[in-house]
């Protein structure tokens, strides 16, 4: 598992380049616009990952993207609607990184278990 924790004025791409370099092998990775760049897609590229990312609505050319593929994503994103109703995730209270990511974990097993 891959934690990153960014400040929150931190653009999505440019916490992913700290991250890249530990991505496990895939075939595809799904992002959303946050992660449209072209200097990531090449990165993606050059790893052999396809990415399933949306263009942003600034680009001159449209992106041609899996939109059934895409649809995915949404179990992630209701994943972490979960997570955030527990208000100490979503308010981040706990400043170190390893005291937050243990509170994702109590939060994520009960969950499971609920």
């Amino acid at each position: 598992m891959i934690l990153l924790l960014t400040a929150g004025q931190v653009s999505d791409y440019l916490g992913a380049d700290a991250v890249l370099p530990a991505l496990p092998n895939a075939e595809v990775l799904i992002a959303d616009k946050g992660y449209d760049s072209d200097g990531l897609r090449k990165a993606f590229a050059e790893r052999g990952i396809k990415p399933c990312i949306p263009g942003r609505a600034n680009r001159k050319e449209p992106i041609v993207y899996d939109t059934k593929l895409y649809k995915s994503r949404n179990l992630i994103e209701r994943l972490f609607g979960r997570l955030k109703d527990w208000r100490r995730i979503a308010t981040r209270y706990d400043r170190c990184a390893h005291t937050f990511y243990s509170a994702i974990c109590i939060a994520a097993t009960v969950i499971f278990w609920l």
